[in-house]
């Protein structure tokens, strides 16, 4: 492929490599974004929900301070025995309840459980002796806390606290305060952590007492992971679950109150907490799309532009082809000149010697273009394949009992230098074949040619024949040819005729 074109196809595959590369650099600056994009709305939502359970947790144990003191009022306000109702003891247990947040409820019932006294307008004469924080007095308890209870009155959530109440000694009652569990809905509103989002407290056995917005009914919470896995380990902490209540996906904040006697919870809204997270999702799905765009749009121009470089070197190989036709045409048309020459040459009257010096010289320029248009070499030539070529044909001509040996290195000769080069070791080749072995004796003949730097070689024919004075021997024909041939190719020569003869040449042929 031409130069050129190579640059080009190159240029595009880089330019493809480097948007590919670009792409690549987007989706995981892209990916590290959304990674830390993530993390920190989780953590804010943790960091929120942890904030809600400290809320929540200081309303728990306010609620609790306040239902004790209001108890222990409601059981001083009794005086020392349980009279029937009165005006003053109701009085009194309206002012025990007074300051107690939401729509509180105060009752006394006697042993039986059977109510005497209570702010409820809407008060039944109804036994709770079956309810939990009754009977727990009734056994002996001081004070409980009633987990998640269904007023028999309303059908209101309610959570309720009682107190024992005793006469001398015996058991006489109970105090009892129930809340709705809505007093939590102003806790929710305030911690706002989403439409989905809950507060709640359990108390320490797993048993819901309240939660808003309100569950189905009372849970039990014991075996759920709260109370498995995360209190055993520390008392406050976050996690990541699915509620037990409505299989909602929260992000949970919970830490113990009041000496482990509750545990405040603080869920917010998962979906809510990383809104922002998917905000930035959309935007990076955004950006992931333009720059999609943009890399099909890129492609699509580099796959024109190595489709116009396709048909473009297409075109140039056809042109090379062609060109090539036409330079083994011309070359094969001067190889056939040529030889048409030597035949002319062969028909003239000329003294044998120098007709034959003609014939060869010509012919070892025949070799020179047959090599060029057999071999496709338009530009530079085999020196090994050039030589051998000129010194076979020469010594068949000749068929003197002569052994050629070469030593050449694997140098390219142009074709500006090949014809020189032949016609000199044509003209060498001829001297010794003539003069160095007389009488039509075996000699050897060593042609060496190896690269010393640069553009230069050396050049080296010796035989081993008689030898001869370079001094004695007549300037011919010949030998103006050698001068001619090593000036024109920039470099000195030498002969050496003590032993054999040596022919040393340093010229300029090699291709770089």
């Amino acid at each position: 492929m031409p130069r050129g074109l190579n640059i080009h196809f190159t240029l595009a595959r880089a330019a493809a490599m480097i948007i590919v590369a670009m792409f690549v650099s987007l989706l995981l600056m892209l990916g590290l974004w959304l990674n830390t994009s993530y993390h920190d709305a989780v953590r804010r939502t943790e960091e929120r929900a942890v904030a809600a359970s400290k809320i929540v947790a200081s309303n728990v144990s306010l609620i609790d301070s306040l239902a004790r003191q209001a108890l222990q009022r409601i059981d001083e306000a009794l005086g020392e025995t349980i009279a029937p109702p009165a005006s003053t003891s109701v009085r009194n247990i309206d002012e025990a309840v007074a300051d107690l947040p939401g729509q509180v409820k105060a009752y006394v019932v006697d042993g039986e459980g059977l109510t005497l006294y209570s702010t409820d307008p809407m008060v039944k004469p109804i036994s709770i002796v079956d309810r939990p924080y009754f009977s727990e007095l009734a056994k002996g308890a001081k004070q409980h806390v009633s987990s998640l209870l269904i007023s028999r009155l309303n059908g209101e959530q309610i959570f309720a606290f009682s107190r024992r109440l005793e006469r001398n000694g015996r058991f006489a009652g109970a105090a009892v305060v129930s809340f709705e569990v809505r007093v939590l809905a102003d806790v929710w509103e305030a911690v706002d952590l989403g439409p989905n989002s809950t507060v709640s407290f359990a108390r320490s056995d797993g048993q819901l007492v309240a939660r808003y917005p309100l569950a189905d009914g009372p849970l039990d919470m014991s075996k759920y992971v709260l109370f498995t896995d995360y209190l055993p380990k520390a008392p406050t902490g976050t996690y990541d679950a699915i509620s037990p209540v409505d299989g909602a996906h929260r992000i949970v904040a919970y830490r113990t109150v009041d000496g482990a006697r509750f545990i405040a919870l603080a869920s917010a809204d998962y979906d809510f907490g990383i809104q922002r997270f998917r905000r930035d999702v959309t935007v990076a799905i955004a950006v992931l799309i333009l720059a999609s765009v943009s890399l099909l749009a890129a492609g699509q121009w580099i796959r024109h532009l190595r489709q116009r470089d396709a048909a473009q070197s297409q075109l140039l190989r056809n042109a090379l082809a062609d060109n090539q036709l036409l330079l083994r045409e011309v070359h094969h048309r001067v190889k056939n000149n040529l030889q048409a020459v030597q035949s002319i040459i062969q028909l003239q009257r000329l003294p044998d010697e120098v007709q034959q010096s003609l014939v060869d010289r010509i012919s070892s320029m025949v070799a020179v273009h047959e090599k060029i248009y057999r071999h496709d070499e338009f530009s530079r030539l085999s020196a090994r394949d050039l030589l051998t070529s000129v010194v076979e044909k020469l010594m068949a001509a000749y068929g003197a009992p002569v052994t050629v040996t070469y030593e050449i290195d694997d140098l390219a000769v142009s074709t500006d230098n090949a014809t020189p080069l032949a016609l000199l070791v044509n003209e060498l080749l001829t001297n010794i074949l003539k003069y160095a072995f007389p009488d039509g004796r075996a000699g050897r003949i060593s042609i060496v040619l190896t690269a010393i730097g640069g553009r230069r070689a050396r050049l080296t024919v010796h035989d081993d024949g008689i030898g001869f004075d370079p001094q004695a021997v007549k300037q011919g024909m010949g030998s103006r040819l050698i001068r001619g041939v090593v000036n024109q190719l920039n470099g000195t020569h030498t002969f050496d005729g003590s032993n054999g003869t040596t022919f040393t040449a340093e010229l300029d042929i090699v291709e770089p």
